[in-house]
């Protein structure tokens, strides 16, 4: 059997899905094979599951009331308990950009339904045997000293605004995506950062631009298209107001050895 975090080091598997009839299929599979089983009914209760009980392996479905797969996964990576657990995605949302999404998050798999029960038992088989590879077999327990929630929810939220500074967010997007609201994310940025979760992103696409400017021959047109700026003349507008320069008086600056700090 392998190595694993389990007692009698038998793999730990938390299911997180709402429809009864696929955690049945899943349990009827997995209980073959002798892994050890916990359930969740929602992403928010599948996170707090995970902290709580450290499972070597989850399965995630994404389409959950509460807070969706998406977001639990987000939540999981940005918490050192948890971010280090393989999350497989099992899913009917089967769209490209779906699948794109549930990878780029953190998931180590996506597998879509209606599924075939070799190929799960496959794939929680193969990702096991990488999980302990990674770890060189350490079975240490997992950080004491993790994040508390909210700043769980901050470093998720930065994650997130980090990896789309190509999209045209709102704040409740944003939330929504975390499985929280926009009032408690607010209030969070406001109290963790100093700034409203907009001008953190702002500050993020700006910082991101300087470094562009830096280090490619990217257009100032392509550079605000990239970042989400309305036009390359709102962008230069915000730019000089953040930085005290034009893009283009910047990206000179920098050639000619004169960098601007900021």
């Amino acid at each position: 059997m392998l190595h694993a975090n389990g007692q009698n080091g038998t793999p730990h598997l938390l299911i997180v899905d709402d429809s009864l009839d696929e955690l049945r299929l899943l349990k009827t599979l997995l209980d073959a094979h002798r892994f050890r089983l916990s359930i969740a009914f929602d992403g928010q209760q599948g996170y707090q599951r995970a902290q709580t009980l450290r499972p070597d392996l989850i399965l995630m479905d994404v389409r959950m009331p509460k807070a969706d797969g998406f977001a639990a996964c987000r939540l999981l990576k940005a918490d050192p308990k948890t971010r280090d657990i393989p999350v497989v995605f099992l899913s009917a949302a089967n769209a490209p950009e779906e699948r794109l999404t549930g990878l780029s998050i953190g998931g180590v798999d996506y597998v879509t339904k209606p599924f075939l029960a070799e190929e799960v038992l496959a794939r929680v088989r193969i990702h096991l045997q990488l999980a302990v590879r990674h770890s060189g077999g350490d079975t240490a327990e997992a950080p004491d000293d993790a994040l508390d929630p909210d700043e769980v929810l901050l470093q998720a939220g930065i994650a997130l605004i980090r990896g789309r500074l190509s999209e045209t967010l709102t704040v409740e997007e944003i939330a929504t995506q975390l499985g929280s609201y926009e009032k408690k994310l607010s209030a969070v940025f406001r109290e963790r950062t100093g700034l409203t979760v907009f001008a953190y992103l702002r500050e993020e696409r700006l910082r991101t631009a300087r470094q562009w400017l830096a280090e490619s021959n990217a257009s100032i047109q392509d550079v605000a298209d990239q970042l989400a700026f309305q036009n390359a003349g709102n962008f230069a507008t915000a730019f000089r107001e953040r930085f005290g320069l034009t893009p283009t008086a910047y990206r000179k600056s920098v050639r000619a050895g004169r960098p601007v700090e900021a």
